[in-house]
């Protein structure tokens, strides 16, 4: 009997407990069903945050005190020598010579928040000597030119600009006299003449390597400091004879390139255009370009020419070309 009533008893808790579960589930008022909402499962591959901290550093006293440099200076040095040499009897015929040449140039830019200022100087001078013969000029020049300028657009800029230009030497005309003799007359040398210009106006570049100069209002004036030059040139370069000093004013156009064309190439040109207001029909030119190769760290292969007309000197167009293998040291000041 007693196993009997514990049997009752445990059917009992089991009816009781699951018609108490079953009263969880089911709601007898609105005769629905209660449905637990099911969760997505958690992403095992959880993404975080980097990690990162702010750490104290103590730097040199020298990069503290650095400041910021808007001034980009480049230079250039070279050195070219030419000698040949032949013995009396060389059957191909020769002339026994010797030539040096020497090139500087300097560059400094400075930029800063649409204001540029850029001052070039130039300097060139060669001598050569074939037997028998005078010494020749092959280059002399004096070139110093400056420019300042205002960014107002993306691609104009106003600027004002100062240029000089000379040569070093006396420049000679050669000729023979009736026994056969050669001779020499002057017809130019340092200052005379020498050209100081003037200029401002508005610049168009597009891009590093071009710009083009447009200077309205420009003035030059040429020194003859050397009044007895005009015996060997009547046209005694535009000032008049006796005097010396001659002003113009005039427009003026002035056209930079200059950009590596290929690997350890560079071409470098420029075009000015000067046309006197008292004189329209007459019109300055000159084109100056110089192509560069690089051979290794000192030596460079170098091929330059120039194109001029000017008609206070000659009615002709002037020109030259040269040839170069020589040293090239660059530095930067």
């Amino acid at each position: 009997m007693k196993f009997i009533k514990i049997g009752i008893i445990t059917v009992l808790a089991t009816i009781s407990f699951c018609m108490s579960t079953t009263a969880q589930l089911l709601d007898f008022e609105t005769d629905t069903i209660k449905v637990s909402p099911i969760y997505p499962k958690k992403n095992m591959l959880v993404s975080r945050l980097p990690f990162f901290y702010i750490k104290k550093q103590d730097l040199p006293f020298y990069l503290v005190n650095r400041k910021v440099n808007y001034w980009k200076s480049t230079g250039s040095f070279g050195l070219n020598l030419n000698q040949a040499a032949f013995s009396d009897n060389w059957s191909s015929g020769g002339v026994n010579s010797i030539s040096l040449s020497t090139l500087l140039n300097y560059k400094a830019e400075y930029n800063k928040d649409g204001k540029n200022f850029i001052s070039e100087v130039i300097l060139q001078y060669g001598k050569l000597k074939n037997k028998d013969q005078m010494q020749r000029k092959t280059n002399d020049r004096i070139f110093w030119d400056n420019k300042a300028s205002l960014r107002i657009s993306q691609n104009w800029n106003f600027f004002g600009s100062l240029s000089f230009e000379s040569q070093f030497d006396l420049g000679y005309v050669y000729s023979k006299d009736a026994q056969g003799n050669e001779i020499r007359k002057p017809i130019s040398k340092f200052m005379s003449p020498g050209y100081l210009t003037e200029s401002f106006g508005f610049e168009y570049k597009p891009e590093k390597y071009f710009s083009l100069r447009l200077g309205t209002g420009t003035a030059r004036q040429t020194f003859m400091l050397d009044t007895t030059l005009y015996r060997n040139n009547a046209k005694n370069f535009g000032v008049p004879i006796g005097k010396n000093f001659r002003n113009e004013l005039a427009f003026q156009a002035v056209m930079n390139f200059e950009k590596e064309i290929a690997t350890n190439i560079n071409l470098k040109s420029r075009y000015l255009l000067f046309a006197s207001y008292e004189h329209l029909n007459n019109i300055d030119q000159r084109l100056d370009i110089t192509l560069t190769a690089k051979v290794n760290r000192l030596v460079n292969v170098t091929v330059a020419g120039t194109a001029l007309y000017d008609d206070d000197f000659s009615s002709e167009i002037q020109s030259s070309q040269s040839l170069a293998l020589g040293l090239v040291y660059k530095f930067k000041p």
